[in-house]
């Protein structure tokens, strides 16, 4: 979108930004700036959490607590306002095509996304080169855990079969597998809320417990939040669906999503086998 001198979408929306600004680099939009810095609201609450335990704690407990839930309102926002500006705001009136800069956009994100697990997993393969095991761990591969897995390698199918059925025109059928696959990882983060429950509450194995466990929380807590956005852009998609939005060469919310979700399933893969089955290996 150029400037123009109303600031608003042809539905009367007012856009957050509209100037040409910095000038010769296209479209400009400060909901990635939003994101962002939501994002480090996130990152920020948890580092102040864990700052707050130990034997001499540098900060009260809620903190960390009070600027998560701040930094995730703010990513929700940002997200919100990026969807809408990116995606939705000329559908009705854009030309088909013309949107590989989008998947390659969710391409180059997910690159970065990967620097950001590789660091917690470098932490990880460090804490393993010491003493092992550092204490005394659980159970760690449960059937919790395989049943866990198996809700999210099939909720990446589902999706795969959901952006087919779109693409084959078959709209219906679409809904029911996409669908499918929102009620699939919704129970795989039950699942994960019922795994840490277990862990926390019943045997007392905390932030606090060692080195195995901060990387454990770090990378297992960090996977999880990419699965809530991940429900949250697939609700997103699917409202938009009912609405009678997307068509076989209307397609680049599904697609970037969907490679936003397997992404999601490759990362735990990797994680069931390093943290999960690779812990209990001595």
């Amino acid at each position: 979108m150029s400037s123009h001198d109303s600031g608003a979408d042809e539905s009367g929306h007012h856009l957050p930004a509209v100037e040409d600004w910095p000038k010769g680099y296209g479209e400009a939009s400060w909901w990635p700036i939003v994101t962002a810095a939501g994002a480090v609201g996130m990152y920020l609450g948890a580092g102040l959490f864990v700052l707050a335990f130990g034997e001499e704690p540098l900060f009260l407990p809620i903190f960390g607590p009070f600027v998560f839930v701040l930094g995730v309102g703010l990513f929700l926002i940002g997200l919100y306002g990026w969807t809408y500006h990116a995606f939705v705001s000329h559908y009705w009136s854009r030309a088909a095509s013309g949107d590989g800069k989008y998947r390659w956009g969710m391409v180059l994100f997910l690159t970065t996304d990967l620097g950001t697990f590789g660091a917690i997993f470098s932490y990880y393969f460090w804490v393993r080169l010491l003493e092992w095991p550092p204490v005394e761990l659980p159970q760690l591969l449960s059937s919790l855990v395989l049943i866990n897995t198996g809700l999210l390698v099939i909720s990446s199918l589902t999706m795969h079969v959901a952006h087919l059925r779109l693409r084959g025109g078959n709209r219906r059928r679409y809904l029911i597998w996409l669908g499918a696959t929102q009620i699939l990882g919704t129970l795989f983060l039950g699942g994960q809320l019922l795994e840490y429950y277990e862990f926390v509450v019943a045997e007392g194995f905390t932030l606090a417990s060692g080195f195995y466990f901060s990387a454990f929380y770090g990378l297992t807590g960090l996977h999880g939040l990419h699965v809530v956005l991940g429900l949250i852009l697939i609700g997103i998609v699917l409202l938009r669906s009912v609405a009678g939005q997307y068509s076989p060469d209307r397609d680049v919310s599904v697609t970037t999503v969907a490679m936003y979700w397997h992404f999601v399933d490759a990362v735990w893969i990797l994680l069931v086998a390093a943290i999960y089955a690779g812990a209990a290996v001595t």
